[in-house]
């Protein structure tokens, strides 16, 4: 339904999607349009900060575990938490729900400009996703370097119908967001190999697994670490209403529901917009030697390497089991879970790059690209050696998001809209769907979903629980919002990354091509999923085991 109406539009705009992709790259490069935003910054941080402009809000906050943790373990431990007037020990909890007046800093006060000056390099390497970007790439570029990427392509693309190949590629984004970031870096470049190996256009792939990893990002067949961090979020916003705290387990239906027709929407329009408007892929349009299939291994010799490198990931997975399962191992939680905030969990971006490092290692070993430890230096040196550019941009784009966040811009904005969104008497759903294209609109200049939910659940829980709306629906409507912008977005920190992996197949290829790549799968998966949405309101579908959509 929502594919048919994208579809019917491109038809009667003709170029409609065309033009977006010159508009788009018409803009500065990227470097320069960040540096453009952060002197818009400034001067528009100044000029609200002289209006006084301000907001009154709770906010939920993180109580600082561990560092009363170290705090203890300094003095051996004597530090308990009670109440001072039972004097009975209490339990700290994870969040808690703060009233605070948050006003726009300027960045052109003293203490803004010696903000700028001394945050630049903290501001920089504490970018977390380039040290993401650096550790997924180490061993993926291994891998790639030794074959064993193009050898897996060519596996995968053997055992898969070639009519499920784009859902496959969807799919498996989808599930990525278990490891975190790892789908952006690993499955992207991946979905555009696997792509051009059967002679489809790789923009493809890599537009139909960037929607997978990045539009349906909060939704999973199984709970994530993500989702651990909104629960427990919306559980604080709970407490003021005096409601009823929700398990991890409240949204579990909705998320494999949305999962899998997000899945089947992408899909679609894939293979009926996206595809159908890049045409034929010409190779000549990108680099030559990213297109080549990587160095030349016989059949026997690749069988044989596949071997020895299901054979390293079975012998390393072991050992991780072993580290896993035993009670009392290492990478269990204290309390002996292996899912939530367990080690495991902080632990699976490592492991990704680990498996992919030593199987690539015992690959290169087996078919003769690697001989010796210098080949797998000379791998990775050379992986890194193009990331220039990349960093270049990442060093922009973080200077921009941390003045922006430090101004406050993003919360007033936030918070102004939350309010506004209060005084609107328009019935339950249709102010949860309201809600919901209020988020829609925010993700482009706040990507972040834990920091944009522990803004919005103090002010929305209370306000639907009193319209009768349960938690769970606030949370699952939240999901709808955050995700399918997240592809457009110029915040979108990976955007450079998926830029420079277009560019290996479409030298010309800009932000622009990137965006309107992406658009259609934003616009039809938001209508897609409010239709959802509203489906399991009225129908009063349980959002998880026990959890209706309506209180009472």
């Amino acid at each position: 339904m929502a594919t048919e109406a994208i579809e019917a539009q491109q038809k009667q705009g003709g170029g409609f999607f065309e033009w977006i992709e010159r508009v788009g790259n018409r803009v500065p490069h990227p470097v320069l349009m960040f540096l453009y935003l952060i002197i818009a910054v400034i001067v528009l941080s100044h000029i609200l900060y002289l209006f006084g402009v301000s907001v009154t809000d709770e906010v939920v906050t993180p109580v600082p575990r561990e560092q009363l943790a170290q705090l203890q373990g300094a003095l051996g431990g004597t530090i308990v938490p009670y109440n001072p007037y039972t004097s009975e020990i209490v339990e700290l909890p994870d969040f808690v729900v703060q009233t605070q007046t948050i006003p726009i800093r300027s960045l052109l006060t003293s203490e803004g400009l010696r903000h700028i000056f001394t945050s630049f390099q903290p501001n920089f390497t504490g970018f977390a996703v380039l040290g993401v970007l650096f550790l997924a790439i180490l061993g993926a570029g291994v891998a790639e370097q030794a074959g064993l990427m193009n050898a897996l392509i060519r596996k995968m693309v053997a055992v898969t119908p070639a009519g499920w190949l784009t859902f496959a590629m969807i799919l498996i984004g989808v599930i990525s967001s278990i490891a975190s970031d790892a789908g952006y870096l690993i499955l992207i470049p991946l979905a555009a190999a696997a792509f051009a190996s059967v002679g489809r256009h790789p923009l493809a792939g890599l537009a139909a697994a960037y929607a997978g990893v990045a539009a349906v990002f909060t939704v999973n067949f199984i709970p994530t670490p993500i989702d651990a961090m909104l629960t427990e979020i919306t559980n604080e916003a709970i407490v003021l209403a005096a409601g009823q705290p929700i398990t991890l387990g409240a949204n579990l239906i909705w998320n494999a529901a949305s999962a899998l027709l997000m899945t089947i929407v992408a899909t679609a329009v894939t293979s009926r917009i996206i595809e159908p408007r890049l045409g034929a892929w010409d190779p000549a349009q990108g680099d030559a030697s990213a297109a080549s299939g990587g160095p030349e291994i016989s059949a026997d010799l690749e069988a044989r390497g596949l071997r020895w490198a299901l054979f390293a990931f079975l012998g390393l997975l072991a050992l991780v089991l072993l580290l896993t399962v035993i009670p009392g191992a290492p990478l269990r939680s204290p309390e002996g879970q292996t899912s939530g905030n367990a080690p495991i969990m902080d632990s699976l971006l490592f492991l990704i790059t680990l498996f992919f490092l030593v199987a690539g290692i015992a690959f290169g070993r087996a078919v003769g690209t690697i001989t010796s430890s210098a080949d797998v230096i000379g791998f990775i040196t050379k992986t890194f050696q193009g990331l220039g550019g990349m960093v270049l941009m990442f060093l922009a784009i973080s200077q921009f998001i941390a003045l922006f966040n430090y101004s406050n811009m993003p919360t007033v904005i936030a918070v102004n809209l939350a309010e506004l969104l209060q005084q609107v008497n328009i019935g339950a759903l249709p102010l949860l769907i309201l809600m919901t294209l209020v988020i829609v609109l925010l993700d482009f200049i706040m990507p972040g979903s834990v920091p944009k939910w522990a803004i919005f659940a103090p002010i929305f829980v209370p306000l639907f629980i009193r319209l009768e709306v349960a938690p769970q629906s606030v949370l699952a409507a939240y999901r709808i919002g955050d995700s399918p912008v997240n592809p457009i977005t110029p915040l979108m920190v990976y955007l450079p990354f998926i830029l420079t992996v277009a560019q290996r197949y479409q030298k010309s290829a800009g932000i622009g091509t990137i965006i309107a790549l992406m658009l259609p799968y934003t616009v039809a998966l938001t209508i897609a999923w409010l239709v959802l949405l509203v489906i399991f309101f009225l129908l009063n579908i349980p959002l998880g085991p026990g959890y209706l959509p309506q209180v009472g």
